[in-house]
């Protein structure tokens, strides 16, 4: 089955807290963005799931939780899809889920992997290692552990998560090496789909330059089944490590020159008119051919 072409691959990291009319903004009817996460198995109670939610299982702790496939099985029919374990191989005081690969590898065929196969029929990503050798080193160790406990298996999965901070060169060169990781032909031509990308530290300009590089090259790529820039917030709550460059959008709310490019049009184009209205949670009905086509994307293996 080939790939088919998304109406657009663009999704959003929500990171933190973000203002109503900001949400609003980036998710309005003719905004391109067709899916989202926000580093949780809980969806967002602004955005309605006319746009795709995609789950995320960061860590063991969050694996642990009381009745979480009850509520991951309550999601809309519309979330198949799930992420699993954050960064791995980074600390827990960046971010990431720390877990050696042994571990990540035992909880993945004991408690994820039987989802697969259950009346919801989840499709999942390997977790998703940081773009750096160490990422790369942890992957080799975590599929090494994943066929000594099921030779026969190791750890299946039906897409692959990518995380990429930093120029578009690197970027092109992270997708190439990680394709060569999973050149098996168990994963051959299996979906990727990047979570996170930014150019952290870099100023507006040269975020814009990345950002146009990466989509040109991206939405050329039929494996690529989508991607969301890491920066979906304003300026000012960007961090030291990010600085505000990455930033989509100004300090009162309006896009940034970064966040025009990444939605393809100014503020306006994209503003609803019940923007004034800080208390109203409802937005408007999307087109249902973008979540279709990302099931079509996502869904094209079944390993």
């Amino acid at each position: 089955m080939a790939l088919v072409h998304l109406e657009s691959k663009k999704g959003l990291a929500l990171v933190g807290q973000l203002e109503d009319s900001d949400i609003k903004l980036l998710t309005s009817e003719k905004s391109p963005i067709s899916w989202y996460y926000n580093w949780s198995p809980t969806p967002s109670n602004i955005i309605g799931n006319s746009t795709l939610f995609i789950p995320l299982i960061h860590s063991l702790e969050t694996l642990g939780e009381r009745d979480i496939w009850s509520s991951l099985d309550g999601l809309p029919s519309s979330s198949q899809y799930m992420l699993t374990f954050n960064e791995p191989d980074e600390a827990e005081e960046n971010g990431g889920s720390y877990i050696s690969p042994e571990d990540a590898a035992k909880a993945y065929i004991e408690d994820i992997v039987p989802h697969r196969n259950s009346s919801r029929s989840w499709q999942i990503s390997h977790p998703v290692v940081t773009g750096s050798e160490r990422g790369l080193n942890w992957l080799r160790d975590f599929n090494e552990s994943c066929y000594e406990i099921d030779p026969g298996n190791g750890c299946p999965a039906d897409f692959i998560a990518v995380h990429w901070f930093g120029d578009f060169t690197g970027l092109a060169s992270w997708l190439g090496t990680l394709r060569g990781f999973y050149n098996s032909s168990e994963f051959l031509n299996t979906s990727i789909l990047i979570t996170e990308m930014a150019l952290p530290q870099g100023v507006e300009d040269d975020n814009i330059s990345m950002l146009e590089q990466a989509m040109s090259y991206l939405d050329g790529l039929d494996y690529i089944a989508g991607y969301s820039w890491f920066g979906a917030f304003r300026k000012k709550n960007a961090n030291e490590w990010t600085g505000d460059g990455v930033s989509l959008l100004e300090n009162n709310g309006d896009l940034t020159g970064l966040g025009e490019k990444y939605l393809g049009g100014d503020t306006s184009d994209f503003k609803t008119e019940d923007d004034s209205d800080s208390g109203s949670y409802v937005l408007q009905a999307r087109r249902s051919t973008i979540l279709l086509s990302l099931a079509l994307v996502l869904g094209v293996m079944n390993i």
